[in-house]
């Protein structure tokens, strides 16, 4: 079946390429790309500079808007500024629900990536089907339909009461995680002497541990992303924002990336980035990486100090053809069978026979399916 997607971008930013740091930016982007290439109907709403995969782009907002809600600020060396009663969100919800109220066929799909920031627009239009596509964040679920981008986030959401209440738990929520177009990573075997730290500048992500632990070993650590550092340590290449190209450079030249965030990672995406380069992947145990870092396959899961140094010591152990082979069944195409499967399940529910509705075209039930490393 076909479907039609009303997507909607992210208010404070635009859909573009160059918008890498925002990772809710690039869900729009790329689901616009993985799901049109599978037929659908995408009508995109966003920025006048969005680049997107679509079959009309709607401008809601523009530089202007933008301009007078947060001024000239550089958001590549600080995080982005925004707040759900700015003036550039009262704009967009505005200009958005309109748009939306132009377009609308019944049985369309309303795509609320930005959760609890894209709310206004649904409430204003109750008759589609607002579907949470990408829940990667810890607050403001709202609609009916939800899929969360990891085992580990949709746990949480449903919490200790959930193991021992019967029928806590919703048929039609499911676990699909982030996807990736394999077009903006390269692959390499061979790498240079240095570790990476790719993300938002602070200890939350794990920065100071990687810092201390290349510091104790003796290593070179080159650090990318938003934010600043008080003191730069002498064996720390301070790199600044690291666009869609310089990505690329840092992680399939690095032997080793750094994942060490110290809070309930909800994705992780740059421990599928890194590996899909072939770079392994240093992270802590908890939250996703139980789910998505292999353990001595695609890297090293690590609850000490003394862990996390052995690991960076025996980095070269990991081979990145099995990084990369794991990361490839988080690529667009495979990635989106599991949309397709999700969003078909949800259209029984309006009008046809919902949970009992027989699919007389399957002949498989592959899309959990993944491909796992040789070496396993």
């Amino acid at each position: 079946m076909k479907f039609r997607f009303h997507c909607i971008g992210v208010p404070h930013t635009i859909t573009h390429k160059d918008y890498v740091a925002c990772a809710f930016t690039q869900k729009v982007l790329k689901f616009c790309k993985m799901m049109k290439a599978r037929g659908h109907t995408i009508l995109h709403y966003g920025h006048d500079k969005s680049e997107v995969d679509c079959d009309e782009n709607i401008p809601v907002t523009n530089d202007a808007v933008l301009e007078e809600a947060y001024g000239g600020y550089d958001w590549r060396s600080t995080t982005f500024k925004y707040d759900l009663e700015d003036v550039a969100y009262k704009h967009f919800y505005e200009n958005c629900i309109r748009e939306v109220g132009k377009r609308k066929e019944k049985g369309d799909f309303l795509l609320c990536f930005w959760g609890w920031g894209h709310k206004a627009i649904a409430d204003a239009h109750p008759d589609m089907i607002v579907v949470e596509p990408g829940i990667g964040y810890g607050g403001g679920i709202f609609a009916p339909y939800r899929v969360f981008e990891s085992q580990h986030l949709m746990s949480a959401y449903y919490g200790m009461d959930a193991v021992n209440k019967p029928y806590s738990m919703s048929w039609y929520d499911a676990v699909i995680p982030n996807y990736f177009d394999l077009d903006d990573f390269t692959y390499k075997m061979e790498k240079q002497d240095y570790f990476l730290f790719l993300g938002r500048l602070g200890s939350h992500k794990g920065l100071n541990i990687a810092i201390e632990a290349t510091e104790a070993i003796g290593a070179k650590l080159k650090v990318a992303g938003q934010g600043t550092l008080d003191r730069i340590p002498n064996h720390v290449d301070m790199v600044g924002y690291a666009d869609a190209d310089k990505r690329k450079e840092l992680m399939s030249n690095s032997k080793g990336q750094f994942v060490l965030t110290t809070y309930g990672e909800p994705f992780g995406g740059v421990q599928i980035e890194a590996m899909l380069s072939g770079t392994p992947v240093i992270s802590t145990d908890w939250a996703c990486f139980g789910e998505l870092n292999l353990h001595g396959i695609t890297g090293y899961r690590c609850r000490t100090f003394e862990h996390i140094t052995w690991a960076a010591k025996n980095i070269a152990e990991i081979k990145p053809s099995n990084c990369r082979k794991w990361a490839e069944n988080f690529s667009l195409e495979k990635v989106g069978t599991m949309y397709d499967e999700f969003f078909y399940s949800i259209s029984n529910v309006h009008g046809k026979a919902g949970w009992y509705e027989e699919n007389t075209y399957r002949n498989n039930l592959d899309w959990l399916k993944r491909n796992f490393p040789v070496d396993i």
